[in-house]
């Protein structure tokens, strides 16, 4: 799945989930970095399937300036998600997104290179 034109995403997060139909579901959560400063936090299933490649705009859960609110915004979703899982019978290790992931690949791009 690619970003929204402009939107670089600097980390994701694939896990697994029962749908109702009984099938496995993907899950991915991605926080990405927009024009104007805007973090964003994407939440999509089975994006893999999808005809459109780019996200759409109910895909997102979280848009502001506070990388500290997009990352809670990210964990809460991804914490939620895992919970529902195990409850489901799917037991992944997924590790939550941290503030020096993204603040690594926002250091290159501030200064000219791709994340």
């Amino acid at each position: 799945m690619q970003p929204d034109s402009g939107a670089i995403r600097f980390a994701e997060r694939v896990m697994h989930g029962v749908g109702e139909d009984g099938t496995r579901d993907e899950i991915v959560i991605w926080i990405e970095r927009r024009a104007g400063a805007v973090w964003a936090v994407g939440r999509a299933i089975n994006p893999s399937q999808r005809n459109a490649k780019a996200p759409r705009r109910d895909d997102f859960v979280f848009e502001g300036y506070e990388l500290g609110d997009a990352l809670e915004a990210a964990n809460d979703a991804l914490s939620d998600d895992l919970l529902i899982s195990t409850r489901d019978g799917v037991n992944e290790d997924v590790q939550p997104f941290t503030e020096e992931e993204l603040l690594k690949p926002l250091e290159r791009w501030f200064f000219g290179h791709n994340p």
